[in-house]
C-alpha cells in the first residue's frame, strides 16, 4: 500500500527538485537530469514491481484475486479427485483383477494339457487300429515282418 504524507515545502531539502524556489525553477533541468530513471541500489525489481499495484482499482483487484482463488481451488479439488479415482482404479486391479488373470491363466493351461493329451490318446489309438488300405506290395506288411498298425 501507499502511504500518504503531508509535507510543506519548507520542511523539503533545499537541493531538492520538486521546492518551488525561483533559483530551482532555473536548474530544474539539472536537478531532474540528477533524478533519471536508473533504479536506486536499494531499490530491487519486486519493490518496482508492488509500487504498480496502485495504478489497478481495488474492486479489480479483489476481482482478480477472486478468480485466481477460485481456479486454485477448482484446480486442487480436481486434483484430489482424480487422485481419488486412480487410487482407487489401481488398488481394485492389483485387488480383483490380478488373482482373476491369474487364475483364467491357470486354467487356460490346464485345458491346453487335457487337449495335448487327448490328441495323444486319439494318435496311439489310430496307430493300434488295422488300416483300411492295404499294404503297397512289396513293403514289409505285406510279407507279413510287421504287424499291422505300425
Amino acid at each position: 500500500m501507499v502511504k500518504v504524507e503531508i509535507v510543506d515545502e519548507q520542511d523539503t531539502q533545499p537541493n531538492s527538485p520538486y521546492t518551488s524556489h525561483a533559483s530551482s525553477r532555473t536548474s530544474s533541468s539539472l536537478s531532474l537530469s540528477s533524478v533519471g530513471s536508473e533504479p536506486n541500489g536499494e531499490e530491487s525489481f519486486y519493490d518496482r514491481l508492488s509500487a504498480l499495484v496502485d495504478i489497478v482499482p481495488p474492486t479489480t483487484r479483489h476481482s482478480i484475486s477472486t478468480k485466481i482463488a477460485n481456479t486454485a481451488s477448482f484446480l486442487s479439488t480436481s486434483g484430489k479427485l482424480v487422485g481419488n479415482l486412480v487410487w482407487i482404479i489401481t488398488t481394485s486391479a492389483l485387488l480383483v483383477g490380478l488373482p482373476l488373470a491369474m487364475s483364467l491363466e491357470d486354467e487356460a493351461k490346464v485345458v491346453a494339457q487335457e487337449q495335448e493329451m487327448l490328441a495323444q490318446q486319439q494318435g496311439a489309438q489310430q496307430m493300434m487300429q488295422p488300416s483300411m488300405y492295404p499294404p503297397p506290395p512289396g513293403s514289409d506288411q505285406a510279407k507279413g515282418l510287421v504287424p499291422p498298425g505300425f
